[in-house]
């Protein structure tokens, strides 16, 4: 069935013109001025905005943590990411037991029956041996092309850096970028023994026991460390302090592939928000900083030197004791409240991938501190660029999936828990007034969502095998 999509006004990364868009086998055929087809449906976009579908290069779905596991799974997930405009998002894979092919499969065979978008993997390399290396060299036959290793979480996650250091090599050899999650595990580790010891353990020792230098120090550690490597691309995940920024320029102007993400929490929100009643819904890792920190991550996203803004979608309910409802039924998974007298305790993320856009928009855009087009890039083509999905993904462009966002630039709305579609029970922009709102969401031409209306079905969504990705000048 043919779609055409007329009298709307494109955005893209670096262009806003009016045009229609004819989209036929699931793809964008044709995009022109006054187009026509004989038998396709019409959808007119009159004082409407047409983006490419946004694309979330980190989200954690269905994760086991403690004794629970993150809220939204590979249906629930996806779909509040369409929502909010988003169409394709990339999750991480955990290195079990086996090789690192039957950990992707066991992920798939979670996640290919649910996912109502379309996805892809980075792969988490926690442990390192010459069979791991090897290993490393197939992943781009099995579709992935970037791999996560860790600073932090010592005895769980960690990497000593001469393993970190090997498996940069390997990366750069096999095409395949490194990302890398910055913080000081030795300093965590000996930070939260002394608190507890202390008695404390309110959700503010959580930001006081990771402070923001280890997460300075490690990330200009990695930048030495990929340089060492034959200058092997490296990429900073969920930056959130102001030093990281300066690590990443630094890295940057002296010619190193480095790029790096931010996520909405460390733009809006501080430490302080740690400190009240409901302080836990703020726990993430890593944490939230400072207000000059969260001036410093704007600054980087406007001038260029943050390439992504990604979420870290990991959502808890703030209390699991209490069902919500779902979908018509009712849900309850254990949460935050395991944490009640031990922060430690506390699983650690946020929801947001519906939030993205929706927020950004508001307050990047409509506070001119972004342009469009700079939302565009940041959101869907540079991403798409980044993690070898682009033309196909992140684009508006003739033979790209007709992955499409109608946005209302003029449509406000009161936000919060009840409009945001995350399977939790709380949100964090809960009353804020939002101005720029998708209201009609397009997966390779399917409609599935419309204002409130979702036409998503779990399994409609395809796994990506990315290719080869870009380094982003």
């Amino acid at each position: 069935m043919a779609i055409l999509i007329k009298n709307g006004t494109l955005i893209t990364a670096s262009e806003t013109y009016q045009a229609d868009i004819l989209i036929e086998n699931e793809k964008i055929s044709k995009i022109g001025v006054n187009l026509s087809h004989p038998s396709a449906d019409s959808v007119d976009a009159s004082g409407l905005l047409i983006l490419p579908g946004g694309i979330d290069a980190h989200v954690h779905l269905d994760l086991p943590m403690a004794d629970t596991v993150s809220s939204d799974d590979h249906y629930t997930g996806m779909k509040a990411a369409a929502f909010g405009g988003t169409t394709t998002v990339i999750d991480f894979v955990p290195q079990d037991e086996g090789t690192l092919a039957e950990n992707i499969g066991r992920w798939r065979a979670k996640a290919d029956p649910k996912a109502a978008l379309d996805y892809g993997f980075h792969m988490n390399i926690t442990r390192f041996d010459q069979d791991v290396a090897k290993e490393i060299f197939t992943l781009p036959d099995l579709g992935i092309t970037s791999v996560k290793v860790f600073t932090a979480y010592n005895g769980r996650l960690r990497l000593p850096d001469g393993e970190i250091f090997r498996v940069m090599r390997v990366a750069k050899s096999a095409g395949i970028l490194t990302l890398v999650h910055a913080e000081n595990g030795d300093v965590i580790d000996i930070l939260v023994e002394e608190a507890l010891q202390a008695g404390n353990t309110d959700p503010i020792f959580h930001a006081k026991t990771r402070p923001a230098w280890g997460t300075v120090e490690a990330s200009l550690r990695a930048a030495a460390l990929a340089a060492q490597a034959g200058d092997a691309p490296l990429y900073l995940v969920h930056m959130n302090t102001a030093g990281e920024v300066d690590q990443l320029q630094y890295a940057r102007e002296h010619s190193l592939n480095m790029m790096g993400e931010t996520c909405p929490q460390y733009l809006f929100f501080d430490e302080n928000d740690l400190r009240g009643a409901d302080g836990a819904k703020w726990i993430c890792s890593p944490p939230m900083r400072t207000a000059v920190d969260n001036e410093r991550l704007w600054e980087g996203l406007e001038k260029g030197v943050i390439q992504v803004i990604s979420t870290d979608h990991c959502p808890f309910f703030f209390d699991g004791t209490q069902a919500i409802d779902y979908e018509g039924k009712p849900v309850a998974i254990p949460g935050k409240e395991l944490g009640k007298d031990d922060f430690t305790k506390i699983p650690n993320g946020l929801p947001g991938v519906g939030d993205r856009m929706p927020v950004l928009w508001t307050e990047g855009v409509g506070s001119g501190r972004l342009t469009p087009n700079q939302f565009v890039a940041l959101h869907a083509t540079n991403p798409a660029r980044i993690f070898g999905l682009y033309p196909q993904k992140g684009s508006l462009l003739p033979g790209a999936d007709a992955d499409i966002a109608l946005w209302d630039p003029n449509k406000e709305l009161t936000y919060g828990v009840e409009v945001a579609k995350h399977r939790t029970d709380y949100n964090l922009y809960e009353g804020w007034r939002l101005k720029g709102f998708p209201v009609m969401v397009f997966l390779r031409g399917q409609k599935i969502v419309d204002g409130n209306t979702w036409y998503g079905k779990p399994g409609m969504g395809k796994f990506l095998h990315r290719g080869e990705g870009e380094i982003l000048a």
